[in-house]
């Protein structure tokens, strides 16, 4: 009870001065983390996160796939299919070039990883956070074209990064068994194979039922959000009984409900941007109290890795992604700082940690991602409008005409 009161009492004080923390660098990431880390102050309220968490890891497994579930609702093709595609080069090269590069350098950095544990690490990082990135996507400051492709790469990097880190996990899990063919396999299957077939079979009989309730005006108007949202449970529910991946199930349910009901990305956002805050918030309020307690464990490498992987992992990858697009030069450096790792990085963090505490490695990963979030959060949200004016100023003096 001591952390839900804490965590009402910021919600609700947050509330207050919402509207004026706007045209500050303090964002509501920052807030609830540093709110968070205050728990480090009552020793009770930390053994009572301690004693329940699996309760919190299930709040945040929920967190990340009602996101999921309305990034892929809202993906636009027209956004993919725009010339040149900055969007799908930053979602394929970028992020395959982002991985290997992650998982180099933290086999250089922090040494005693194993290549499978370095590529669980750089899969982990690898997603961008649209909801740290909020201030650079609403910035009218920041051309349309360059918003959209951070907004659409933020919203969709998530959910492809989460088959290579439960593929890396499996590889991790198999070494040193005489049956890891079959533990590969049987990810295949159950992992990825039932979590695409649940995601489908739920969002295109979910889509197509609630067109048909609309169509027909069953439905109350007021009620067709409850009834979006209700699909990624079904998929949470579907996944726990059949050992699918609940993060799979809910992005393919999110792209395929579209086909029957056009307007379920824009019910999903309506509930995201209103409830849906307050699991992101308590996430961020729950990693402000376990970074706490993990603080002292910091040491000099998982630190520069922090550093390598907002910095170097990002911008490079970014960098030879978008060679050839004329973009320039300080538009290139734009996208590829403004990556920041949030909401999703988290919470693949605590579902690693629940799956694979055994791996040799488990400690290095979980203070290198807590340290790489945390990082993010205040260099991110710190820099956030500073960049946009700097940005802005650098690209007044381009031709008009400059892509």
């Amino acid at each position: 009870m001591v952390v839900i009161a804490a965590f009402v009492a910021s919600v609700f004080a947050y509330s207050l001065v919402s509207r004026r923390l706007e045209r500050t660098v303090f964002t509501a990431p920052i807030l609830f983390t540093a709110a968070g880390a205050l728990l480090a102050l009552s020793t009770d309220a930390l053994n009572a996160a301690e004693l329940d968490r699996h309760g919190l890891l299930l709040v945040a497994e929920l967190g990340l796939v009602m996101l999921l579930f309305t990034d892929a609702s809202r993906v636009s093709l027209r956004l993919l299919n725009d010339r040149p595609n900055l969007p799908g080069r930053l979602l394929s090269a970028g992020m395959l070039l982002t991985i290997a590069l992650g998982a180099l350098c933290a086999m250089v950095v922090l040494g005693q990883l194993s290549w499978w544990e370095a590529g669980i690490l750089a899969a982990i990082l690898a997603p961008t956070d649209a909801g740290l990135g909020q201030v650079i996507v609403n910035s009218p400051l920041v051309p349309q074209r360059i918003r959209e492709a951070l907004n659409v790469e933020a919203g969709l990097n998530d959910g492809l990064s989460v088959p290579f880190m439960m593929f890396f996990i499996a590889l991790a899990a198999s070494q040193g068994e005489s049956s890891g063919s079959g533990v590969l396999t049987r990810f295949l299957v159950e992992q990825l194979g039932y979590g695409t077939l649940i995601g489908l079979g739920v969002g295109l009989g979910g889509g197509w039922l609630l067109d048909r309730a609309r169509r027909k005006e069953w439905m109350a108007a007021g009620l067709t959000q409850l009834g979006v949202v209700a699909l990624p449970l079904a998929c949470v529910l579907a996944s726990e009984a059949t050992g699918a991946s609940m993060f799979i199930a809910a992005f393919v349910a999110g792209l395929a409900a579209q086909a029957g009901f056009r307007d379920v990305g824009r019910h999903s956002v309506e509930f995201t941007e209103e409830w849906g805050q307050l699991l992101n918030y308590f996430v961020f309020f729950l990693f402000g109290g376990l970074v706490a307690r993990a603080f002292p464990e910091f040491d000099l490498a998982v630190v520069l890795y922090a550093v390598l992987s907002l910095t170097l992992v990002r911008i490079l990858p970014v960098a030879i992604a978008l060679a050839g697009t004329g973009l320039a030069r300080s538009t290139v450096l734009f996208m590829g700082w403004f990556g920041p790792r949030g909401l999703a990085s988290i919470v693949l963090g605590l579902v690693y940690l629940e799956k694979a505490t055994s791996l040799p490695g488990a400690a290095t990963l979980r203070l290198a991602v807590m340290a790489t979030v945390l990082l993010s959060i205040v260099a991110h949200g710190l820099s956030a409008l500073p960049g946009i004016r700097r940005y802005a100023l650098a690209i007044a003096e381009l031709d008009t005409n400059a892509p």
